[in-house]
């Protein structure tokens, strides 16, 4: 599976869609990046795109009026998440509402449990 890289511009306009909220936190992830609220993924940009995760009925409403793509790699998207439109990449103010209500949605959500370390095996 190919992992396609952003370009410091996708990185850039990434950053510029997401809201200006403490509680934001943006990680690397496999050579993209990933926004984060309660250590829930509420945005990511896999490449060019840019996918979020949205309620269910905000997801058919933006798919009702726009032509979305499955975000992730082709063999295996990501479920839950939507690619937003490609013509937005020339115009990011148009996802910037979209991103809003994913941050709102997964901000909802319960907060993920940190992951704990697993024991270290024994030295013989």
């Amino acid at each position: 599976m190919q992992m396609p890289k952003p370009s410091e511009a996708d990185k850039e306009r990434f950053r510029s869609v997401l809201p200006d909220h403490p509680d934001v936190v943006v990680k690397p992830m496999f050579g993209n990046l990933g926004a984060f609220v309660n250590g829930n993924m509420f945005a990511g940009l896999f490449g060019p795109t840019i996918g979020i995760r949205l309620s269910e009925t905000d997801k058919a409403a933006l798919e009702a009026e726009e032509v979305t793509q499955p975000f992730g790699p082709a063999e295996r998207p990501m479920g839950g998440y939507i690619g937003l439109p490609e013509a937005w990449n020339d115009d990011p103010a148009q996802a910037e509402p979209w991103v809003a209500r994913a941050f709102a949605h997964v901000a909802e959500l319960p907060p993920k449990a940190p992951k704990t370390p697993k024991a270290k095996a024994p030295k013989n």
